[in-house]
C-alpha cells in the first residue's frame, strides 16, 4: 500500500512538474521568458514550449493592432482660439522586451504614455496653424507629420504607431459663433471676388462681341453697297442699250411710267400748259399724236 501511494504521489508530482514547465504561445501573442525576473528570451515563437518550473516564468502580450480612443482634449490654435479635438490611434507592440522595460508590461500604462505623446504632438501642430488650416486639406499633413513624430517617441516604448486620425474638431461655445462668423465673412469675400471677376469677364466678352458685330455690319454694308452699285451700273447699261436700240419707244415707255405714277390718284392736282412736253404723247381730238 505504501509503494502504491509513493508511486501515485510520484506521478502526481511529475504531472505537476510537467504542467508547470509546459506553456503555449498563441499566434496573436508575444511572450517573454524570465528567470528570476531577468529576461532570458524575448523571441519566443508561437507553439508549445517548456521552462524550468518555479524558476522561469512567462508573460504574454497581445501581438495584434490595438486601438486607443483618447478623451476629448482642448488645444490652442495659432490664432489663439481653443478647439476641442477627439482623436484615436492604432498601435502595436514591436519590441516586447523594450515594451516591458518601459511600461512594466502594463497595457494601460503604455496607452497613457502614447496619449501624452499624441497630445504633445497635436498641441504643437495646432499651435502653428489657424482653425481654417486645421480643417482644410492640411489636416492630412498634420496627421502624417504627427504619425512620423509619434513613432520616434513611441519606439522608445517598444511600440509602433500604425495610424493616427482626428475624428472630430469642435469649438467651445464661447468661440463658436465668432469662428463661424469669420468663416462666413471669408466665404463671402471669396464669393464677391468670383462675382467681380465674372463681371469683368462678361464685360470683356460683351465688348468683343460688340466690336465683332460692328465689323460684321460694316463689312456687310460695304458688300451691299458694292453689289447695289454693280446693279445700278448694270441697270444704267441696260437702259442705255435699250435707248440706243429704239429711242422713240424708250421715250414713250418712260412717259407711260411717269403718267402711271402721277395721274389717277385721288386728291392729286397738276397745273400744266396744254402744250406741255409732259403731254406730248396724248392724242388730239382726231386721235393723232401732238407734234
Amino acid at each position: 500500500m505504501d509503494i502504491k501511494n509513493l508511486i501515485l504521489g510520484a506521478l502526481v508530482l511529475l504531472g505537476v512538474l510537467v504542467y508547470s514547465s509546459a506553456y503555449t504561445v498563441d499566434e496573436r501573442q508575444k511572450a517573454i521568458e524570465f528567470r528570476f525576473r531577468e529576461i532570458v528570451d524575448d523571441e519566443i515563437q508561437p507553439g508549445l514550449h517548456f521552462k524550468i518550473p518555479f524558476v522561469e516564468t512567462v508573460s504574454r502580450y497581445p501581438a495584434q493592432i490595438l486601438t486607443l480612443d483618447a478623451n476629448t482634449e482642448r488645444f490652442l490654435t495659432g490664432e489663439k482660439k481653443y478647439v476641442l479635438v477627439d482623436f484615436f490611434l492604432k498601435w502595436q507592440i514591436s519590441d516586447v522586451s523594450t515594451f516591458y522595460r518601459a511600461t512594466n508590461g502594463q497595457i494601460r500604462a503604455a496607452e497613457a504614455r502614447l496619449e501624452d505623446i499624441m497630445k504633445d504632438g497635436l498641441r504643437n501642430e495646432f499651435s502653428r496653424r489657424t482653425i481654417e488650416e486645421a480643417l482644410s486639406e492640411q489636416r492630412n499633413e498634420i496627421m502624417q507629420g504627427l504619425e512620423d513624430k509619434s513613432n520616434e517617441a513611441a519606439s522608445q516604448l517598444g511600440i509602433s504607431v500604425i495610424d493616427v486620425r482626428v475624428s472630430k474638431i469642435d469649438f467651445p461655445e464661447q468661440v463658436s459663433e465668432s469662428v463661424f462668423e469669420r468663416m462666413r465673412s471669408e466665404r463671402q469675400r471669396v464669393a464677391q471676388d468670383f462675382r467681380s471677376r465674372g463681371r469683368e469677364e462678361a464685360e470683356k466678352i460683351k465688348a468683343s462681341a460688340d466690336r465683332e458685330s460692328t465689323v460684321i455690319m460694316a463689312e456687310a454694308y460695304r458688300d451691299s453697297e458694292k453689289t447695289r452699285g454693280q446693279g445700278d451700273a448694270k441697270s444704267a447699261e441696260t437702259y442705255a442699250n435699250a435707248y440706243q436700240a429704239d429711242a422713240d419707244f424708250y421715250s414713250f415707255y418712260r412717259s407711260l411710267d411717269a403718267y402711271r405714277n402721277t395721274l389717277g390718284k385721288n386728291g392729286d392736282m397738276m397745273v400744266l400748259e396744254p402744250d406741255s412736253e409732259f403731254f406730248r404723247f396724248f392724242g388730239t381730238t382726231s386721235g393723232s399724236a401732238t407734234q
